[in-house]
């Protein structure tokens, strides 16, 4: 492929020679075309959001007479298995445990960047989802920087096995005063424990290192589709691992479609038979659960299962409902997967994936996420360790297969779940058959009573703007707690990422939009039981748990983003939730301002947004700092 057809920002290209390959450079311009097809779809999402804003419109399911749109298949069909779809490889049978972390660190030498796939890779978890998104930092050149780290450890190269042998050290450091034992025994033969799967970046986001030659923005999902399979397909087939994806941010089960013709698209071109791409779909979105087998017969021979993550389906939910007055959701610690519409949501996915299709496949539930890590008090480890296994447990009765954790220190904590029973995963396992009726759909939908309070509202704003900081500062991936809580040890801080953020800032808008009420008294403000949340309160939180993080130790809050990112992340969250118009992204304020720590031009850059939303209903998804 020559640069007419595609370009690559600045001298990346040969800085990157081993990731833009002739044969990956090869494959973009090959998947160029699908560029268009992923901006129609997106005009598509937000004209339809616009639409049920203004309609005072809820999600409904699919007319069953009607076809998927974008195949053949009719949505009756899809709901009843009337599809081709895939056997489980061997390396996806048993996955009981799947970490999830980025491969590559912000502002970091090869031999420390590349520490994070070791520790991955030695965990002990049968799989590992290395991040391309929620959990990667954007910063500079760090989608490339992870893309070169898993190339280097999937070919097993000197630099890599050199870092993998240090690092089995120090984790047998750890696991021995944690565990009293170690963990690792043969360094090189548990690097092929860790099946190994990818999350490329969601349809809605561009890549900031492509652009095409007329200068339209380029689409992330094909940059990363392109570069991991073209760059390690053969490589992962010598060694009889499977290619595998995570998909996420899909809304319909036309989007699934379009990811399905992507994918074959490639596989084609690479020689591969179709179907030799596995792919996990995450239910991040509220729309998909209303079209969950329509989705895995979109994507037929490449969909092996469901992952049920928490925090961007909440996120979905609360945006799906930004136009309902009634529709208020409670502090997050309320929201777990037990809670009112979570609960139908999972319940819903274990039904759809134990549903066979027409050879009698099944699919694979993927437990949501864990966010403790065992770092704090003892007795502060102790109990977030107890709720953990807990939750595990409770997954594990429900039919999952396996779950998520967010560190490699809890992959060994988690395991034992599903060890203890022997099985490799659940599939098959017998649930009532999916139902498509208008009580399903307000189950999708179903609140229920839980607290609302002062303390939630700041524990909500304290954590989005450390978000917002950390991810200016290139990690969309950080351990953080509420101010409040800085230096006490009992108190466990949590792997917070892109979803957590933007669902933090989406519950905020709704308690100050929808004039939420508070649920207790709040003796610390004054504030009683039945007071509206308004701006005035907003701004009065906002201002002080802001100056908490002025004051905070360098630990909690680097001290030299105090004048840099941390001030941006404060416009970008006032901006977000005074707004009438709701923002559809966090991650869109923060991508146009990665790289900036100027807050004349972030104020500036969000004010395009805005205006740009306002006037013409689209969103500003391109890396402003790349012009052609």
């Amino acid at each position: 492929m020559s640069e007419k057809s595609i370009i690559i920002r600045d001298n990346l290209s040969q800085k990157y020679q081993d990731v833009y390959t002739d044969e990956a450079l090869a494959a973009l311009d090959v998947l160029s075309p699908f560029n268009a097809e992923i901006k129609k779809l997106m005009d598509i999402r937000m004209k339809r959001r616009e639409e049920r804003s203004r309609k005072m419109k809820r999600i409904d399911f699919l007319d069953p007479s009607t076809n998927i749109p974008g195949t053949s298949i009719g949505v009756e069909d899809a709901r009843n298995g009337k599809f081709e779809g895939a056997s489980i490889p061997e390396d996806l049978q048993r996955q009981w445990v799947q970490g999830t972390g980025p491969g590559a660190k912000p502002n970091a030498p090869l031999e420390s960047s590349i520490r994070n796939v070791a520790y991955a890779l030695l965990s002990g978890a049968d799989g590992w989802m290395f991040d391309g998104e929620d959990a990667l930092g954007q910063t500079s050149t760090m989608s490339l920087d992870n893309q070169q780290n898993l190339k280097l450890a999937i070919h097993r190269a000197p630099v890599f096995l050199k870092v993998a042998e240090q690092v089995a050290s120090q984790m047998n450091l750890w696991s021995k005063e944690f565990f009293g034992e170690e963990k690792i025994n043969d360094y090189k033969s548990q690097l092929d424990f860790t099946t190994i799967i990818f999350r490329a970046r969601g349809l809605h986001l561009d890549d900031r290192h492509l652009r095409l030659k007329d200068g339209t923005s380029f689409a992330a999902s094909i940059a990363d589709l392109a570069l991991y399979v073209t760059n390690n397909y053969q490589a992962l087939r010598e060694k009889g691992s499977s290619i595998v994806l995570y998909l996420p941010k899909i809304q319909t089960a036309e989007e699934a479609a379009l990811w399905n013709r992507m994918i074959s698209h490639l596989e084609a071109h690479l020689g591969l038979e179709e179907g030799a791409v596995k792919v996990y779909v995450l239910v991040e979105q509220l729309e998909a659960t209303y079209q969950l087998m329509e989705i895995r017969a979109a994507l037929g021979r490449h969909f092996v299962g469901y992952n049920t993550g928490r925090w961007d389906y909440i996120n979905s939910v609360s945006d799906a409902m930004a136009w309902d007055p009634v529709f208020i959701n409670p502090n997050i610690e309320s929201i777990g997967m037990t809670y009112g519409y979570m609960r139908n949501y999972e319940d819903r996915v274990r039904r759809a994936v134990n549903t066979p299709d027409q050879d009698g496949n099944f699919a694979l539930w993927q437990g949501g996420m864990e966010p403790n890590i065992p770092v704090g008090s003892e007795e502060g480890v102790s109990n977030s360790m107890k709720k953990a296994v807990a939750g595990a447990e409770r997954e594990q009765r429900e039919g999952a297969s396996g779950k998520w954790v967010a560190h490699w220190k809890m992959v060994h904590i988690i395991r034992p779940v599903w060890e203890e029973k022997g099985e490799a995963n659940q599939l098959g396992r017998k649930f009532s058959p999916l139902t498509y009726t208008p009580a399903d759909a307000e189950g999708l939908i179903l609140l229920e009573k839980a607290p609302r309070t002062i303390r939630g509202a700041r524990n909500l704003l304290s954590v989005g703007l450390q978000y917002g900081n950390a991810f200016g500062q290139g990690m969309q991936a950080a351990a953080l707690k509420p101010a409040d809580f800085f230096g006490d040890e009992h108190v466990l801080y949590l792997m917070e990422d892109m979803a957590t953020g933007e669902i933090r800032l989406s519950i905020l808008w709704e308690w100050l939009h929808k004039e939420a009420e508070i649920t207790e008294d709040d003796p610390e403000t004054g504030l009683v039981k039945g007071t509206a949340f308004s701006r005035n309160i907003f701004r009065k939180l906002l201002e002080e748990e802001y100056d908490k993080l002025l004051n905070a130790r360098d630990k909690d809050v680097y001290n030299s983003s105090k004048d840099t990112t941390l001030p941006i992340a404060r416009k970008i969250v006032e901006v977000y939730v005074n707004e009438d118009i709701k923002i559809p992204w966090f991650i869109d304020l923060l991508n146009i301002n990665l790289n900036n720590s100027d807050l004349k031009m972030a104020e500036e850059r969000i004010q395009l947004y805005v205006k740009r939303l306002k006037e013409k209903g689209e969103r500003v998804t391109e890396n402003l700092d790349f012009t052609v």
